[in-house]
């Protein structure tokens, strides 16, 4: 069986994170030794994929389910590669965007917006539409998974992918902390609210230093989105609102620059581009 553009766009990301961790040295270091593993198992489990049968129907279920289940881990992956760097060392980059924010919107909107709009509804609806992150990019393919429409599939978890991989090129060779890391969090009653209490619980459990411009909330969602439009409309049309919503909360919720939701934009759009031409179906869905 021939090898997917997603195993070829992962196994492509995963050699040039190799390529740097051995350009920057400390080969030998626990954390850069476990990654350089990791990548020959990924180069193992491709190889293993390549010789699938045609009638291998579990085989199958794990070549279209696997680049999911990968999100994570390589979300953690340049996280332990960042901490090698230090957060002060990050925050440099940090004040070259804070200064981007201050030229194209005045001020350090992810600051001010949840300061100057203290409404406990607001933020409700806000740190919930930052956790809608999650159903937004695994449910329209788990969905369609389960209805059998596997290329549909297979195309949005694609296009999903890209906008992670845009991402996190970005955070290894350009780690931004985020507003969340380099400005004191909000209090009162629109921090006290349930959704910004899971967000922040979320956080503590497994947040990635580094890992704020583009903004992947933003770029996953709007790429899923868009891709899940393109390939079972009725499920794409009801995720929009809350992919806003979740733009304007990724800012409000102080988790990320108006910049990194910009750049998250564009990247959304990118991935959402470089999916369709390359492995997305266009349908007629209704």
């Amino acid at each position: 069986m021939a090898l997917r553009p997603v195993d070829k766009l992962l196994a492509t990301y995963l050699g040039f994170v190799s390529i740097v961790i051995l350009a920057r040295g400390n080969v030998l270091l626990p954390a850069n030794m476990g990654m350089l593993v990791a990548h020959v198992l990924f180069g193992t489990l491709l190889f293993l994929f390549a010789k699938l049968e045609e009638g291998d129907s579990v085989g199958k279920i794990i070549h279209d389910a696997y680049p999911l289940l990968f999100i994570l881990p390589l979300y953690m992956e340049f996280g332990l590669f960042n901490d090698q760097l230090g957060l002060d060392y990050i925050l440099e980059n940090d004040r070259q965007v804070q200064w981007m924010e201050d030229l194209l919107f005045g001020g350090q909107v992810s600051f001010t917006l949840i300061r100057d709009f203290p409404s406990v509804s607001l933020s409700w609806l806000l740190h919930l539409a930052y956790l809608a992150y999650y159903p937004i990019i695994l449910v329209g393919p788990i969905w369609l998974f389960l209805r059998r429409e596997n290329e549909r599939a297979r195309s949005i978890v694609f296009t999903t992918t890209v906008a992670f991989v845009i991402c996190y090129v970005f955070f290894v060779l350009y780690p931004v902390a985020g507003p969340n890391y380099a400005f004191e969090h909000p209090t009162g009653p629109v921090r006290d609210v349930l959704p910004a209490r899971l967000v922040y619980s979320a956080l503590s459990i497994g947040s990635s230093v580094g890992a704020a411009f583009p903004s992947s909330h933003v770029a996953a969602s709007l790429a899923a989105t868009v891709a899940l439009l393109n390939n079972w409309k009725p499920l794409g049309r009801a995720f929009v609102i809350p992919c806003l919503l979740l733009i304007v909360g990724t800012v409000y919720c102080q988790m990320h620059y108006g910049v990194d939701a910009m750049a998250g934009i564009f990247a959304g759009f990118a991935a959402a581009w470089i999916g369709i031409r390359l492995d997305g179906p266009a349908t007629d869905r209704a």
